[in-house]
């Protein structure tokens, strides 16, 4: 609906297309100009998998040792808080001083975008795990790790996919504004050349597309998540049931 009446009004004001093209330019560019964004968005996309892959071990890693110990979240908490207070656009220059145009800074931009929500959610999911069953285990002898692994890494994934989920979405977002500070490649430079050339259609295309990356890792994640926490699934029908 919200595209009919953008494509309408865009008709009737006979707004130039170097303004405001209409969604049918921008989907005729995405068809006459298939080959050349695509190479961009094969450039984004591996950004984006390499960086949010790296994210979840970095993030994950970091929650279980914040989890287990309080020195360590001492240490580490206000480092990861402050991590955030910087603005990644900031960043993203030093990254590229250091590294260079290749991908490595790019990829960098994302794990920095994508890993706090990531260790948030999953040190929360820790941290609320069953208080009986943890004094169960204890009480039987168990060990601080095998609590962890037996009673707070179960419960904890749950909110880890919700972390995930957010990283995913995110994960574009960080590619791009790597892309935009220096590159050779990528939707966010194409975004940025297309712009500068006033090809309007062409900018538009690549924002639909990286929309799409973003909206389609996100859905694969809760996909995994549906596959990987069957048993949340039951919950979830039993309780609207």
């Amino acid at each position: 609906m919200l595209l009919v009446a953008w494509e309408v009004g865009v008709r009737l004001d006979d707004t130039p297309r170097w303004f405001l093209p209409r969604p049918t330019d921008v989907l005729s560019e995405l068809v006459r100009s298939r080959q050349l964004i695509w190479g961009h968005t094969w450039t984004t996309l591996q950004e984006m998998v390499i960086g949010l892959t790296l994210a979840i071990v970095l993030g994950v890693a970091l929650a279980l040792a914040i989890a287990a110990s309080r020195t360590v979240e001492r240490a580490l908490y206000p480092l990861l808080i402050a991590s955030q207070a910087v603005p990644i656009i900031a960043l993203a220059p030093i990254l590229l001083i250091w590294f260079g145009y290749g991908l490595t800074p790019k990829v960098i931009v994302v794990v920095l975008t994508c890993f706090f929500p990531i260790v948030i959610s999953m040190v929360g999911g820790l941290r609320a795990a069953d208080v009986d069953a943890i004094a169960l285990l204890r009480s039987m002898g168990a060990s601080r790790w095998q609590v962890m692994r037996l009673v707070r890494v179960p419960s904890a994934l749950p909110s880890l996919f919700s972390g995930l989920r957010i990283a995913a979405a995110w994960s574009v977002i960080g590619a791009i504004v790597g892309e935009w500070v220096g590159a050779s490649s990528g939707l966010g430079y194409l975004m940025t050349r297309s712009a500068s050339q006033f090809q309007t259609p062409r900018l538009y295309a690549a924002v639909a597309v990286a929309a799409a990356l973003g909206m389609s890792l996100f859905a694969l994640v809760a996909l995994f998540e549906r596959w990987a926490l069957p048993w949340q699934r039951r919950a979830v029908r039993r309780e609207q049931g």
